[in-house]
């Protein structure tokens, strides 16, 4: 393909960092693939001084807190993420006020905002091990009502008040439609996100981040039904044709805001014709680095 041959050839130190719900041809070209926070380390140890992520803001976000020094660029600027704007950041002032006392714990799903009045940060893959590790015993989480439903019943001991957000695409899945896919592959494992809806992850055989999906595919030899963005389904068809996998409800688990970035859109912010740079206050990037750090803290 000509337009990845030219993108190859107009890096110039530049570093694409993709993640894993991208398109194949997006990922062939990436320098690194995985989740957000994955990305965002490997960019901090990089020498690279721009990095350009094909993702959604949040993650173009999370680059630029752990890595103020680098140019960040987002390939589509219009790559935004529901789940993460469904935070009301007055809403969420004055709930930080009035509960003063008690932990805000924000999934990485949020923006920088977000992340700036929050107390720790987590992903999906290391949420319960953090929680569990902080020593306060009531905390309020957002913005996953689903995901933060999920932790609280592996952490019964704290009391988990949680915010009403999710995401649109993951919640879309009902549990019905994973109980006849679980009858139509009865050899299959059934894996989920812990970002579906109880009624999902009830009947599921694993719930678990990206990581753990992929984790499963790879180590286990048994076909798997793929609860999560389509990205993940693609890129085993594309890269492990021999392992036996199927995709839950394909024409829900679709990310549009992943995929509104395109290769050409990769080509544009490359050669510095298109994308968005990423600015941050500083008194922001720093108060968001405080939750990032103390992500780190609690989950060694």
């Amino acid at each position: 393909m000509e337009i990845i041959e030219k993108i190859i050839e107009n890096k110039n130190g530049t570093t694409i960092l993709a993640h894993s719900y991208q398109s194949p041809d997006i990922l062939s070209v990436a320098d690194v693939k995985g989740d957000s926070y994955m990305l965002a380390k490997a960019a901090a140890k990089l020498d690279s001084k721009r990095v350009v992520v094909c993702g959604v803001r949040f993650m173009a976000e999370v680059v630029k807190i752990l890595s103020p020094e680098k140019e960040v660029v987002l390939a589509n600027p219009a790559a935004g993420c529901p789940m993460a704007d469904c935070v009301d950041f007055e809403k969420l002032q004055a709930v930080k006020k009035e509960f003063s006392n008690i932990p805000i714990v924000s999934y990485i799903n949020t923006t920088v905002q977000t992340k700036a009045i929050s107390d720790v940060c987590v992903t999906s893959s290391s949420a319960v091990k953090i929680i569990k590790a902080m020593p306060e015993k009531e905390l309020i989480f957002l913005p996953d009502r689903n995901l933060g439903s999920w932790i609280q019943k592996r952490i019964p001991e704290k009391k988990i008040i949680l915010w009403d957000g999710c995401c649109p695409v993951h919640n879309s899945v009902l549990g019905s439609e994973a109980k006849r896919e679980k009858r139509r592959h009865k050899d299959a494992f059934l894996a989920v996100h812990p970002e579906c809806n109880s009624d999902v992850t009830s009947v599921a055989d694993v719930v678990g981040a990206t990581s753990t999906i992929l984790d499963l595919i790879m180590d286990l030899d048994v076909p798997v039904i793929i609860g999560t963005e389509i990205g993940v389904y693609d890129f085993i068809k594309a890269n492990y044709p021999e392992k036996k996998v199927y995709q839950l409800c394909p024409d829900k688990l679709v990310c549009k805001d992943m995929k509104l970035t395109t290769i050409e859109n990769v080509y544009d912010a490359v050669t510095g014709k298109g994308g968005e740079v990423i600015e941050i206050d500083e008194e922001t990037r720093l108060l968001a680095k405080k939750s990032l750090d103390a992500m780190l803290k609690y989950g060694n």
